[in-house]
């Protein structure tokens, strides 16, 4: 911590994380209410697992949806009957 020799105001680095769309600090330190604050990421975000990634998980649904709205001439049987589609064993009956 110290003093900014520019405009007298109290300047600190502080490290924490995102949880649930929140800033977390990892020190327990009590900021006054309003004070502003600047959020820097670090370099290191390419390694974080799919499930603290919500942005890609949101997008692949959106595109799953998408991709049910496309016009198909699959046929309406293909899950159960792909061996006959692709091997030309008898289809199943339903």
């Amino acid at each position: 911590m110290g003093k900014s020799p520019d405009d007298g105001s109290l300047k600190m680095t502080l490290h924490g994380k995102i949880v649930n769309g929140a800033v977390v600090l990892d020190e327990n330190v009590k900021l006054p209410e309003g004070a502003k604050v600047k959020v820097e990421l670090e370099e290191d975000q390419t390694e974080q697992p799919p499930e603290q990634r919500p942005d890609i998980w949101r997008k692949l649904y959106e595109l799953g949806k998408w991709a049910e709205t496309q016009p198909t001439a699959l046929p309406p049987d293909l899950a159960e009957n792909h061996d006959h589609y692709i091997h030309g064993t008898p289809k199943r009956k339903p």
